[in-house]
């Protein structure tokens, strides 16, 4: 089936719609929401008694009203655990399907598209620029900066504007819900609940639209085709109950950082990087390695040269640190079909200037291990904690504790129609096809989505391109990026048969 046209659509008066809402609306509100330090409940577990989180909620929500958007309907839906504990909340709106105003039908099917974002965010991190921090927004060059912009507070209010944009044209489109959470920085431990709470309001979704992945540049649209799961946890290695002079000790009691290299050469190849358990890899398919190649001829050396190495001088020249290979193919693998391990935080360290002659009593690592799409998460955590406390050197006291799990996702076969759509999409709004790649993070919802709506169709997509750095110091949102894929989000949206 091809893409159903959507007529009367014109793309160019689609766009201009859409820059003119960012200009005016959209911009200055995510200026207001980049100032608040709404931290995800991982990282902030008084969230319900700070009330951060419920601020950025309910700001979204009266934006959201003050749109006048014909036929939506929006709530903030409040569940509890079954200890009658609070989960953290979520925004729903629905728009009913609509005819075109030339008397184009609205879509024969009856599906839905189902929109989805969040607005909780990461913590503020170190480094950023003298003249930007997390939550003092600052646009410079085009770019929005700021913790959480990027990642994703901007998808509520895209997806308003995109859902505009199609009627200020009174083109036909389907039947819109979306679905904006304020746990998936830890997780979307919440979210499973409210799927199932809404299920029955969600309806038949033919085409999910998720807004917090990423983007190979700046200069296409790019569906995101997979992403990697991920196990993290806290790994501890105690050799004493106090700390003891090192001039006494050392020699005699082992270092706990040493047992802890020991470990964690159970599970990872310090030389290569490469996770040795079998397990923690899959095949990948020949279609995602036929993409991979694809996408590599399109990004080439961008894919490593993108990041901010380090460098120092030797001999009056700049020497710069190496990635793990310089094959764009290979990177494109290694960052998103093989798993990694990082280590995210420690304790159990003082600080430099703080830092005795003293044999410390225990290190604790924590673990982010990042599993291929095809990975099952959970059974991963299982097989990790055994592997790194079974047999512990010296009998010396070892513990993992799993903090979170995610499985990964491999997207569904991509349907005629939908791949019609996204590449009219792309040249429309960016005069580029439209590029295919898979992500190396973790968004627990689309495994889930995918499982509960086999038949739909997934678009993936986000902001975060080259050097956007979410999660770390100077995050910013490529403004005219975003605004490009908001009318591109809509043009496909129209195109649901």
């Amino acid at each position: 089936m091809n893409a159903r046209l959507p007529l009367p659509l014109d793309p160019s008066a689609l766009q201009a719609r859409v820059d003119t809402a960012w200009a005016q609306r959209i911009v200055p509100e995510l200026v207001r929401y980049i100032e608040v330090p709404a931290k995800s409940p991982m990282f902030d577990p008084q969230w319900a008694q700070n009330g951060l989180l419920e601020r950025v909620l309910q700001s979204a929500a009266d934006w959201v009203r003050a749109q006048q958007v014909e036929g939506l309907t929006l709530e903030i839906v409040r569940l509890n655990d079954a200890h009658g504990v609070a989960r953290t909340p979520v925004l729903f709106f629905e728009v009913p399907a609509s005819g075109g105003q030339d008397g184009t039908p609205a879509p024969a099917s009856g599906q839905t598209v189902l929109m989805y974002g969040h607005l909780d965010k990461q913590p503020e991190f170190t480094g950023w620029r003298s003249d930007l921090g997390p939550w003092t927004p600052k646009i410079d060059d085009g770019r929005l900066y700021g913790r959480g912009g990027a990642d994703d507070g901007y998808a509520v209010y895209a997806s308003i504007a995109a859902i505009q944009a199609l009627k200020a044209q009174g083109v036909a489109h389907p039947r819109i819900v979306g679905l904006i959470e304020t746990c998936e920085e830890s997780g979307s431990t919440d979210l499973l609940p409210y799927v199932d709470a809404l299920r029955t309001r969600l309806g038949d979704v033919g085409l999910v639209i998720c807004l917090d992945s990423g983007a190979g540049n700046y200069d296409q649209l790019w569906l995101t085709t997979s992403l990697r799961g991920m196990a993290s946890g806290v790994l501890k290695v105690e050799i004493l109950t106090e700390g003891i002079h090192s001039g006494d000790a050392s020699g005699l009691v082992p270092s706990s950082f040493r047992i802890m290299r020991q470990v964690l050469d159970r599970l990872e190849d310090s030389a290569t990087g490469r996770l040795l358990p079998a397990s923690f890899h899959c095949e990948v398919p020949a279609e995602r390695l036929a993409q991979a190649q694809a996408t590599a001829a399109i990004l080439g050396d961008e894919l490593y040269k993108r990041f901010p190495w380090a460098h120092h001088d030797c001999g009056g020249s700049s020497v710069f640190a190496l990635p793990t290979t310089t094959d764009p193919v290979e990177a494109l693998l290694n960052r998103t079909w093989r798993p990694t391990l990082s280590v995210t935080g420690a304790d159990g360290f003082p600080t430099l200037q703080n830092a005795g002659n003293v044999l410390r009593p225990y290190t604790a690592f924590k673990l982010s291990l990042r599993l291929p799409p095809l990975v099952d998460a959970s059974a991963a955590v299982q097989q990790l904690k055994a592997l790194l406390e079974d047999n512990a050197p010296y009998q010396a006291r070892v513990t993992f504790e799993g903090e979170g799990a995610a499985t990964g996702w491999n997207a569904p076969s991509t349907a005629p129609w939908f791949e019609d759509a996204l590449q009219s999409a792309s040249q429309a709004h960016f005069g580029a096809a439209c590029g295919t790649i898979g992500q190396g993070g973790t968004i627990p919802l689309m495994n889930m989505l995918s499982q509960g709506f086999p038949k739909a169709q997934m678009m993936v997509c986000g902001v975060l391109g080259p050097k956007s750095n979410a999660h770390g110091p100077n995050e910013f949102l490529h403004l005219d990026y975003a605004r490009r894929l908001t009318a591109s989000v809509a043009q496909v949206m129209a195109c649901l048969p």
